[in-house]
């Protein structure tokens, strides 16, 4: 009994921290060949319970110990994709999306709408409250994007007052409500300060087939149209909805 209590007392100190090995403790009696480290493994196979709680219980704290380390790996990995002003993603994590949806549009042949928002007059509210009000407008319109989501919608900062969002099996034509929808709720959103939002849209059809490495190069396509028919809005005088054809 006082054998396995001293090696239960080996598996409690396993457990007060990160485990690095199995530490056998045992009494100085007689030769002092009766303290070597072979003698305390003779005598801890001798036991079998011994030997089992004191093999699981290291096992279960490794496992233990492998879990933590894989928490707080993916949680790195989260707040490294995540915009620190508006908890929406950033544009490093957008950018890895959007080449797995483009992937996954073409495998299942879903249209795929990508939409490139700019906040209209975010300079004027820095130039006349100060940039704390300017963040605080930046989080305003992140929250209506946020609240006008599908749960397989994708919304990112992009940058500066510019959002970016990807609507998965949505055509033009639902993409331009969409995004109507969300322009109209920043206009009318009873703001301390008065906003209004450009928005572009790009989308690629559904009827096309997969091709090779096509993923990078439609994404880099869908954006570069997104971006000019947001040009094309904020010329049109802002506040306004384009679709590139």
């Amino acid at each position: 009994m006082r054998r396995r209590f001293r090696y239960a007392l080996t598996a409690g100190f396993l457990s007060s921290g990160a485990p690095a090995g199995l530490l056998g403790i045992r009494l100085a009696k007689g030769a002092p060949d009766e303290t070597s480290l072979d003698r305390v493994g003779r005598e801890l196979a001798a036991d079998r319970a011994a030997y089992l709680y004191v093999g699981g219980a290291t096992a279960i704290i490794f496992a233990l110990f492998g879990y933590v380390l894989g928490r707080q790996a993916d949680r790195l990995a989260a707040l490294s994709e995540t915009d620190s002003l508006t908890n929406l993603m950033n544009s490093r994590g957008f950018t890895a999306r959007l080449h797995a949806e483009v992937k996954r549009a073409r495998r299942y042949r879903e249209p795929l709408s990508l939409l490139f928002l700019d906040m209209d007059g975010l300079k004027s509210i820095n130039d006349r409250d100060g940039h704390r009000a300017g963040s605080d407008a930046i989080r305003e319109v992140a929250a209506v994007i946020r609240g006008e989501l599908r749960a397989t919608d994708t919304a990112a900062r992009w940058g500066g007052d510019e959002f970016t969002i990807l609507a998965p099996n949505t055509d033009k034509a639902a993409a331009v409500f969409f995004a109507e929808r969300i322009r109209t709720r920043i206009a009318e959103g009873g703001s301390a300060w008065p906003m209004t939002a450009s928005i572009g849209i790009a989308t690629l059809p559904g009827d096309q087939p997969t091709t090779k490495n096509a993923s990078k190069i439609e994404s880099a396509a869908l954006m570069r149209a997104s971006d000019t028919a947001l040009y094309e809005a904020k010329r049109q005088g802002k506040n306004t909805v384009v679709a590139a054809n």
